[in-house]
């Protein structure tokens, strides 16, 4: 059963051309987001209809999804509740793949450490003799939030800012790793572990190269690999925009997770 939110259970289903007993058996992509946008306007009265192609939790958890901050355990609720499921064209598919892949990026913006009040972490090496310091709520570590919602992301969970909010006085000045650290427990949780893990920071300052040995023993660390299945790259912006000017620096990262 799925709760839907709606003013009206006869306006709907004359709003979208639909009776009653034909709804179990629509699968119109279009049809399902405007459902979609009903619940995230958060209206308060509700009805329950048969819908195979949703999962239960989908629309009772659309204002949270709105306000950003998906609670406590958040990662968790989105799991699939099921080894398989159905398509619209009834064919029914593994929830679980053997391989996942994800992709994380992140930026942020430098700034003397009187402004930003911290120093620079990358990869969470504290950056010595830089003059500058990373904006951010948490620590603002590029490396680790991009890696993050490189994981998330395979995972088809919510983003870091949804798991983590930035409105969230928990997170003031945090250690990234335990970001980092909860995305890795919820890939294990399901059942995976890294194939590979792709990083790419792109920066004109501060020079990281001398530091990318100790950035990756701490990627293998948390995510509970090995050295040959993680690599760290890194590369100027060519001097140019925000990136190139010294003013921001960013992360790319890429992962691939296979089934164990």
């Amino acid at each position: 059963m799925t709760t839907i939110y709606a003013c009206n259970k006869t306006h709907l289903f004359s709003r979208f051309n639909l009776k009653a007993n034909q709804f179990d058996n629509q699968c119109n992509a279009h049809r399902l987001q405007m459902l979609s946008s009903i619940a995230l306007q958060g209206l308060s009265t509700s009805f329950s209809v048969n819908h195979k192609y949703r999962k239960p939790e989908f629309l009772t958890r659309a204002v949270e999804r709105r306000d950003g901050d998906l609670g406590e355990n958040a990662g968790e609720s989105f799991f699939p509740t099921s080894d398989t499921e159905l398509s619209c064209e009834g064919v029914e598919i593994p929830t679980e793949p053997i391989m996942r892949i994800g992709h994380g990026w992140d930026i942020h913006r430098l700034a003397a450490k009187e402004e930003a009040g911290q120093g620079c972490v990358i990869g969470g090496v504290e950056i010595p003799d830089f003059d500058l310091g990373t904006i951010a709520h948490s620590d603002g570590d590029v490396l680790y939030h991009s890696a993050t919602d490189a994981l998330l992301g395979a995972l088809g969970l919510p983003d870091i800012g949804q798991l983590f909010p930035d409105n969230d006085p928990r997170w003031r000045g945090a250690d990234s790793e335990a970001f980092f650290d909860e995305a890795v427990r919820l890939m294990v949780k399901r059942g995976y572990r890294i194939s590979n893990l792709d990083v790419t920071l792109i920066l004109e300052k501060p020079r990281v190269a001398k530091h990318k040995p100790a950035m990756k023993d701490n990627v293998v660390r948390i995510c509970k690999t090995i050295p040959a299945r993680v690599n760290i790259k890194a590369r100027t912006h060519e001097k140019l925009d925000s990136i190139g000017e010294g003013r921001a620096l960013s992360c790319h990262t890429f992962v691939i997770m296979e089934r164990v």
